[in-house]
């Protein structure tokens, strides 16, 4: 059986996990949580990144700063994760949704304008599959309209736009480090901030409300409440296995492109007859390969490449259901204007395996897989 997905790790995981159980040093903000929030800096020129439990936290730290409240909106793609709408539901925000690319699966920068109302606070893109969605209409969109900006950029760690870091444009950018991401922390996430004034509040909510960053930095004698937060500091183990994997996170980048390129070039005359399509990278992206995706023809096509596949030892599988569809989407958002593709390009998208450690032997048997199901 070739696995959809196996977390990657680092040669020196287990090595930097025992240091930290024999030192007795597990919990938050130790050795290993700087060193990965110093080379998450160093490697996206934010001002502070802090690694979280999460980047389903990461975005409800971002809605806390960002000051949303209660009837104000948040524009989004309802193509993504749950955890995208859920941190500004949480504040009592309401997620307006609107269409998608037929390229890329991102957010429709064309359609934002005519979805900001008087109550519209952010903007929060999503650049799916570490594919950027168009940052200079966005970003132009938000400081002539005056709205904050909340990158989901849950996939896009080692991907840029015009030679800069995805989750480095808007106010706050949120990266995942699950089991399922290019680096893992098993659950794991980070907050990226971009400007330094903002560092502290964001510190005081991370620490439960408190200052306890600057007592341990030795900037006071002693922390106390001072604002609403949570715990969002993961342990320190959960870093150093994910610090293994920065180390080497070239080479791990580098294993991704490498199955991703075989799989566009053996599966680009399936496209050429007009049996799939590939994914689209706009020029002035560079992507991560994330994920590789196609899409067939229909749902039913969809479920039939799927189960074929899985017949023949292959784990695919497909992804969001649009937000807008589901019952908390109902409950708690909009769609602002015509669905065209959002739902029709979601029934038509299967993923295949994407993993570190992935062979390029195992790409072929893939792709040959999916030409004897067109064949049929």
């Amino acid at each position: 059986m070739i696995n959809f997905n196996v977390p990657p790790c680092g040669e020196k995981a287990v090595e930097y996990i025992r240091e930290c159980v024999r030192d007795q040093k597990i919990c938050g903000d130790g050795k290993y949580t700087r060193l990965c929030s110093q080379w998450i800096e160093e490697r996206t020129k934010t001002a502070k990144c802090l690694l979280t439990t999460s980047c389903t936290h990461a975005t409800e730290m971002a809605a806390l700063l960002s000051g949303v409240g209660e009837g104000d909106e948040v524009i989004m793609p309802s193509y993504t994760f749950v955890s995208t709408a859920n941190a500004f539901v949480l504040r009592g925000a309401v997620p307006v949704f609107v269409d998608i690319r037929p390229d890329t699966m991102n957010l429709d920068e064309r359609l934002i304008e005519d979805a900001v109302t008087p109550r519209t606070k952010a903007i929060a893109p999503v650049h799916y599959a570490g594919v950027a969605c168009e940052m200079d209409t966005i970003m132009e969109i938000a400081s002539r309209r005056g709205l904050m900006v909340i990158e989901d950029a849950a996939q896009g760690i080692m991907a840029t736009y015009k030679g800069r870091a995805l989750g480095t444009f808007g106010d706050y950018g949120c990266f995942s480090f699950h089991e399922t991401k290019n680096y893992s922390m098993g659950e794991g996430g980070a907050l990226l901030i971009r400007d330094k004034e903002r560092i502290e509040d964001a510190e005081i909510i991370r620490e439960k409300g408190t200052n306890r960053s600057k007592y341990f930095r030795g900037q006071i004698d002693k922390y106390t409440w001072m604002d609403q937060g949570s715990s969002y500091l993961p342990s320190d183990m959960n870093a150093a296995y994910l610090y293994a994997q920065l180390e080497m996170a070239e080479e791990i980048n580098d294993a991704r492109l490498s199955c991703w390129n075989r799989y566009y070039e053996r599966l680009r005359p399936l496209e050429a007859a007009g049996r799939l399509k590939l994914p689209v990278v706009p020029e002035g992206c560079v992507h991560n390969a994330h994920m590789f995706y196609i899409r067939v023809r229909d749902l039913e096509e969809r479920t039939a490449l799927i189960a074929f596949l899985s017949k023949n030892g292959i784990h695919s599988v497909f992804h969001y259901i649009p937000l807008h569809t589901a019952p908390a989407g109902l409950r708690f958002g909009r769609f602002h204007g015509e669905d065209r593709h959002t739902t029709r390009e979601s029934e038509r998208l299967a993923r295949l395996p994407m993993y570190y450690g992935l062979s390029l032997e195992q790409v072929d048997a893939i792709c040959d897989t999916v030409e004897r199901f067109f064949q049929r």
